[in-house]
């Protein structure tokens, strides 16, 4: 039996939710978001909760029943606090800045990469060291960064690339004499 798939999603104030067949529709003050279920499972709006039951005890509808709970609850936060990923800079020369739809980024490569943002994604570069990605889609927001991440991933010898705020990067020691 599904742990997360039991609990049903509590809708706060200022969101609504409506269920036409298997797709899930979820608004609130950040836009609005959909979702298709399988046929696996049974998606229902009851006091002021969404909940989800599989249909049948195979191991389809057990696997898709957690997963499409979880898919409804990020739903339901993206459309209230968005997601948020932030990334670190290290590294001499190596600075981010925003121009328009455009996040600029010096890696010390030859020319520097201008990486253009997806709609519904927001950059911000408070310091040319850090950036901050929101949205109100987990996947995106998480796409976004690690597309960004993926032009200078962190190196273990000196550490010099964009990282995850927060993210260890296992250290190794140089060549010795």
């Amino acid at each position: 039996m599904s742990r997360i798939g039991k609990k049903p999603v509590e809708l706060p104030s200022g969101v609504e939710a409506k269920v036409s067949g298997q797709t899930v529709e979820v608004k609130g003050p950040k836009g609005t978001r959909s979702f298709t279920g399988t046929d696996d499972v049974t998606i229902t709006v009851e006091d002021n909760a969404v909940s989800v039951m599989p249909r049948g005890k195979s191991k389809r509808a057990r696997q898709q029943w957690g997963m499409s709970r979880t898919m409804v609850a990020n739903l339901v936060q993206g459309v209230t606090t968005g997601f948020k990923k932030e990334l670190e800079i290290q590294g001499v020369g190596y600075r981010a800045q925003m121009q328009g739809n455009t996040l600029k980024l010096a890696l010390g490569l030859s020319h520097d990469v201008n990486f253009e943002v997806p709609e519904g994604v927001t950059v911000t570069v408070p310091k040319p060291t850090e950036i901050i990605i929101e949205g109100s889609d987990e996947q995106q927001v998480g796409q976004v960064a690690a597309n960004i991440r993926d032009w200078r991933k962190p190196e273990p010898y000196k550490g010099k690339g964009i990282r995850y705020k927060g993210e260890f990067i296992f250290r190794k020691e140089g060549k010795k004499k």
